[in-house]
């Protein structure tokens, strides 16, 4: 049996948790049009039966703008019934539920939006527009910071409407609030630009309007990139600069991951991206994407705890709860993260794998994931069917198209 430093409840802020593992947003595909599916729905609630504490809802969108695809979650007035039939489904197999709550930014793949050019930290040429035709972006003035943040706080409390019980504010990756942290993307010369610590100011502040709109009741967390990965972007120290700035605003948890989505997704998954899984997209957009990133690509074989390094700088640097996300596939790196002194336990990859890995883990059924880390999943969520592990029964296409209500 597993010790019971790994399974014994725990506390994130307002939220009691049964055990240290949280599965991570991992982007589903399984909201068509926007309409959360009754496939969104059995994948949350089948990783909730596999014994985690908590499962994450990948990219909730809080505006129409904030939306990186058509088919993503808007956190909006028609989703939250539909939302509530995923969390009641949580609830039933005692887990808790979290909705990430986030923004696109000048990284999205919208055919209109409401303004010419996206929003970003800085104006000027737009490096991920060059596959959806907005070649500019347009830096954010006072106004739109502030309709962003308030955008943030309506979403958090439609989260808690539809029975989540935790939100995770996402800053990591190449959306918007990681656009302002970025020092590639944020060249403001205002008090929102310059060192680390004034690059958080801006996502410190919606951290702060979130927290006093639900944060009595509800969990309010952050994903955090603990290294961009690429030249000219930010650094571990740099996040651990950002962290201290969360930690005095109140944040609850930090989920650490790391890389961007254009620059260096690489690093997100801690190996390269196959042809094979390429060659699967049917969307032209994400088909060209996929192919131009493989062309400066290095070649990275994957490891267990790829981010360990980049997330112990953090771990040294503030006094908060922290969440290790990174290639953790079996029982002893899981130990290991919580030996280093990590909080809690974020798994992806693994889960879509084998959704009761943790049940598993618990019963001494098992010590080590199947998963390949062959990285086809990711593109699984432009299939009909949703994101899956391709080593996995297909997913029912049909459940993906009946909405969740």
């Amino acid at each position: 049996m597993a010790e019971p430093a790994l399974f014994s409840p725990w506390r994130l802020g307002p939220l009691p948790l049964r055990n240290r593992f949280i599965k991570s947003a991992t982007n589903e595909g399984m909201a068509k049009g926007g309409v959360p599916s009754k496939a969104l729905v059995e994948h949350h609630r089948a990783v909730a039966a596999g014994g985690v504490a908590m499962t994450t809802v990948a990219y909730c969108a809080v505006s129409a703008d904030g939306r990186t695809f058509v088919d993503q979650v808007q956190l909006n007035a028609d989703s939250v019934p539909q939302l509530r039939m995923l969390t009641d489904a949580v609830h039933r197999e005692g887990a808790a539920a979290c909705a990430q709550i986030t923004h696109g930014g000048a990284f999205t793949f919208l055919p209109e939006l409401s303004t010419r050019y996206p929003r970003s930290a800085s104006g000027g040429f737009n490096a991920p527009g060059v596959l959806s035709g907005r070649l500019f972006k347009r830096a954010m003035r006072a106004d739109d910071m502030d309709a962003v943040a308030g955008q943030f706080v309506a979403g958090a409390r439609r989260a808690q409407a539809a029975g989540f019980d935790a939100v995770e504010i996402h800053m990591g990756h190449g959306y918007l609030l990681s656009q302002f942290l970025s020092p590639a993307y944020n060249r403001r010369g205002d008090r929102y630009g310059g060192d680390a610590t004034a690059r958080a100011r801006y996502p410190a502040e919606i951290l702060r309007r979130v927290l006093d709109a639900v944060g009595d009741t509800l969990a309010v967390n952050c994903k955090l990139s603990v290294t961009e990965a690429f030249k000219g972007g930010g650094t571990a120290e740099d996040a651990a600069a950002i962290a201290r700035v969360l930690e005095r605003e109140g944040a609850q948890l930090l989920v650490l991951s790391g890389g961007m989505n254009v620059e260096s997704p690489w690093a997100i998954f801690g190996s390269h991206m196959p042809s094979a899984a390429t060659d699967t997209i049917q969307n032209p957009v994400i088909k060209a994407a996929t192919r131009l990133t493989r062309l400066w690509a290095p070649r990275i074989e994957f490891r267990e705890l790829y981010l360990r390094e980049h997330s112990l700088k953090l771990r040294a640097a503030v006094d908060m709860p922290l969440a290790y996300l990174g290639g953790v596939q079996s029982l002893d790196a899981a130990r290991q993260v919580r030996n280093d002194g990590f909080d809690a336990i974020v798994m992806g990859r693994a889960l879509l794998h084998e959704p009761d890995l943790i049940n598993q883990f618990r019963d001494g059924t098992s010590t080590r994931s199947g998963c390949t880390a062959c990285n086809e999943c990711v593109v699984t969520m432009y299939t009909p069917g949703g994101t899956q592990c391709v080593l996995r029964p297909l997913n029912d296409p049909e459940l993906n198209r009946q909405a969740a209500g």
